[in-house]
């Protein structure tokens, strides 16, 4: 991709202060995170409270598996943003609304086939989950309801990665918080006014993702018109099939690998019992908040690499890198002290206190892995980096060595006697390291070579 004449101002990622203009890209993508994160929790509680732990397992077993079908919708979305940065710091508009037209319609597609498939497969996906038969009608219901709005959440994470890629992450916080609000108060008026019970939690999630997805693409057709493709750039091209196809089918494999490996180690942790189940289950709440803001700066680190390999600015990486990684660890290490400092109390967050075997265990992984903070941040920033320059295929390769050591090491480890639950815990933190050695000395080895083909 070569660097046209012209230069695109609004959200131009390849000139200015390095650190402060990364940091202020980011921030609204951390609290795009945080709301998603608190609106989780809300949902819970207001189902849990108004309509019994039937309903709460129904919706919760029923968010796992839309977890999976959405990451799906994320990875296509991320693949295809990674390029749009590349011509956007290219300035290469005519080019960038082409690719947007084509991703798109390939995006818009496997989310079209997802609804599809959703609906002819609903009671095979509920066999499946082994749900009990006791709430089997209302995860029926639950899941028809909420599978009317996957297009609506394809266009909320397409529309959201092409602005961010462009750098704007600040509209797509706004419509986020408008949809938050509104699915509370809609959960509320149609349980607690209109007394539809789980359907009304599901509608007004769908209504809700309506909302955003509908609105945000409204928006960026009508206050962004440099990114609106004209009827003669609404052509497929083989270049521009198979770049995105590539790189989101990557960045699938890449979401496909961890989930499956995050679902190995909690299998292995389901081996030991309810007391390490419900530790597990809290610390990783913790885990969430406490390393949200490095995977974001991951993914906004990810956005500026790719501008600026579009511009070809070699030495503005460089120092973005240099910048990343100084920031990274210190947030990293700030973060993984008040973890380990504060460990009983974030536990007890959760956790009763007269729970003191659940505490103990918490407190345990905490401890262990919450120490080793930074090489998950680094490991963000590994990602980003090689998804920015060309290179999606190493952010699995990453992935794979990261969890693949996690879960060979947690259960060689957990077969011990003598090490059991602790082996889990420590094969997270000698994943990530491992997985940073290698993305570190690949860069160190390639990186020289890199603008000079």
């Amino acid at each position: 991709m070569t660097a046209a004449n012209s230069v695109i101002e609004k959200g131009d990622l390849t000139r200015g202060p390095i650190t402060s203009t990364l940091l202020k890209f980011t921030m609204p993508m951390m609290a795009c995170s945080l709301l998603q994160q608190c609106y989780n929790i809300a949902d819970t509680l207001i189902v849990g409270q108004f309509l019994g732990t039937g309903a709460l397992a129904a919706v919760g077993s029923a968010y796992a598996f839309m977890v999976f079908l959405t990451s799906i919708l994320i990875g296509l979305s991320l693949g295809s943003g990674t390029l749009f940065s590349m011509l956007y710091g290219a300035a290469d508009k005519p080019e960038l609304r082409r690719y947007i037209f084509t991703s798109f319609i390939l995006t818009g597609s496997v989310a079209l086939f997802l609804a599809v498939a959703a609906f002819s497969m609903l009671h095979p996906i509920l066999r499946m989950l082994q749900t009990p038969q006791e709430i089997y009608s209302m995860m029926y219901d639950y899941l028809w309801i909420i599978f009317c709005g996957i297009l609506f959440t394809f266009l909320y994470n397409f529309y959201t990665a092409l602005l961010r890629a462009v750098g704007d992450s600040v509209t797509p916080l706004w419509f986020l918080t408008a949809s938050v609000i509104m699915n509370i108060g809609l959960d509320l008026l149609f349980i607690l006014s209109f007394g539809w019970g789980i359907k009304g939690a599901a509608w007004a999630t769908v209504i809700s993702q309506a909302t955003a997805g509908i609105g945000i693409m409204a928006y960026t057709l009508l206050k962004r018109p440099e990114l609106r493709v004209k009827r003669e750039e609404m052509r497929f091209n083989s270049k521009s099939v198979k770049q995105i196809a590539v790189f989101s089918s990557l960045t699938c494999i890449q979401q496909s690998v961890m989930n499956f490996g995050i679902l190995l180690v909690q299998g292995l942790v389901n081996s030991f019992g309810t007391a390490v189940m419900a530790a597990f289950a809290a610390a990783v709440k913790i885990d969430s908040f406490a390393y949200m803001p490095v995977q974001e700066f991951g993914n906004a680190f990810s956005t500026f690499v790719a501008q600026n390999f579009g511009a070809q600015k070699r030495e503005r990486i460089k120092r973005g890198v240099r910048s990343a990684f100084l920031t990274t660890v210190l947030f990293s290490l700030a973060v993984s002290a008040s973890v380990v400092i504060f460990a009983r109390e974030l536990m007890l967050i959760f956790i009763k206190p007269s729970e003191t075997e659940i505490l103990s265990v918490g407190i345990d992984y905490l401890r262990t892995e919450g120490a080793f903070y930074v090489g998950i941040g680094i490991l963000f920033l590994l990602y980003g980096y090689y998804r920015a320059i060309d290179k999606p295929a190493m952010s699995v390769v990453l992935t794979v060595l990261s969890l693949g050591t996690r879960v060979a090491l947690a259960y060689w480890g957990a077969s011990i006697a003598s090490i059991g639950v602790d082996g889990i815990w420590w094969s997270i933190p000698i994943g990530w390291a491992i997985a940073d050695f290698v993305g570190i000395a690949c860069y160190k080895k390639y990186f020289p070579k890199f603008g000079k083909q």
